[in-house]
């Protein structure tokens, strides 16, 4: 169990290859096997106690489509399915992270969200979180896969599970209908857009809610950035701020999310990742969402913006913090 932290940690380390290092921390392995891989599984499965080492050596060092390929070599030689394996293996935190990064990107934020609204009550953190985080490209992709997992639309199943304007303001996001980046700067459409943005909330009495979701759900992230920038001209607040003081509740932490992910969503996970290890009571599960969800994608850029932010580094903070977590609650 105390190997978790260990594992996620290195997540965050991994960077192979001689090219320069991109976004994300787990790459494809070179001089890659899968049969010597499955079978290094296979005996480290059926090892009295479990060899927990050699997988987490092994998994935390293969993209996703390599993980993959080492299943299907483990099902090949074993003749038995290599999740099913694990899963009968492993237990608790260090299985549901191993089983994590078993799926692709894609899958796993699906998962995540169906995790977070199925059952009695909704875990509106969690869905915030992967909601408003990521890109329309992102989402287009999830509810394919979402679709595919659960035979069911993710529209409705946000929609059944949300209400009023939080539910417009995901609902919106999810149709991923925000715009490409273009070349071309509209200054008009930025000055449009930010007074649109004041008039509709700091410089009237109540707020006209409809028009910041259209605007925040369908502008590309470029505009957006210059639009807030524009938007200091008018309000004597940031759009932060005016987030805070204008709505309350999950609205206000979507708001304030998208601003923060449009601003700098590398920064946006450093803090959620520092904020779920500070005090006596980690959330582990914050923790290994951010890890497993973002090593193949900016998890590079994240663990930079978390040593910017903490003066320690996210392998270190994980290794320190997480590992006495484990512990006790073994």
């Amino acid at each position: 169990m105390a190997l978790v932290s260990e594992f996620l940690g290195q997540l965050t380390l991994n960077f192979g290859g001689e090219s320069e290092p991109k976004f994300p921390t787990v790459v494809t392995a070179r001089d890659f096997d899968p049969a010597k891989d499955a079978a290094r599984i296979e005996t480290a499965v059926k090892t009295k106690g479990v060899d927990e080492l050699t997988i987490i050596d092994i998994l935390t060092r293969r993209s996703y489509s390599q993980r993959r390929e080492i299943a299907f070599e483990y099902e090949k030689r074993s003749k038995k399915d290599m999740i099913t394996a694990l899963k009968g293996a492993l237990s608790g935190s260090l299985e549901a992270v191993i089983l994590g990064l078993m799926k692709s990107t894609a899958q796993y934020d699906a998962s995540e969200i169906k995790g977070s609204i199925k059952g009695l009550g909704t875990d509106e953190e969690t869905l915030i979180e992967m909601v408003c985080s990521r890109s329309a490209e992102e989402l287009v992709e999830i509810k394919r896969v979402y679709k595919e997992l659960f035979k069911k639309e993710l529209e409705k199943d946000v929609a059944g599970d949300t209400s009023g304007d939080f539910r417009s303001l995901l609902l919106a996001l999810v149709q991923a209908k925000r715009d490409e980046p273009s070349n071309i700067v509209d200054y008009e459409k930025i000055d449009q857009d930010a007074r649109a943005l004041y008039e509709a909330g700091v410089k009237r009495k109540g707020t006209d809610v409809a028009t910041w979701i259209t605007i925040m759900s369908e502008r590309s992230v470029p505009h957006l950035q210059k639009v807030f920038d524009r938007y200091k001209s008018y309000s004597p607040y940031d759009m932060q701020e005016s987030i805070r003081k204008e709505v309350k509740g999950d609205l206000e932490k979507s708001f304030l999310t998208l601003v923060e992910c449009f601003e700098n969503k590398q920064q946006y996970f450093a803090n959620r990742l520092s904020e779920a290890m500070k005090g006596k009571s980690a959330k582990e599960k914050v923790v290994t969402r951010i890890v497993v969800s973002r090593c193949e994608v900016d998890l590079m850029k994240i663990r930079t913006e978390f040593k910017k932010l903490n003066q320690k580094s996210l392998y270190q903070t994980i290794t320190e913090t997480l590992k006495e977590t484990i512990r006790r609650s073994c």
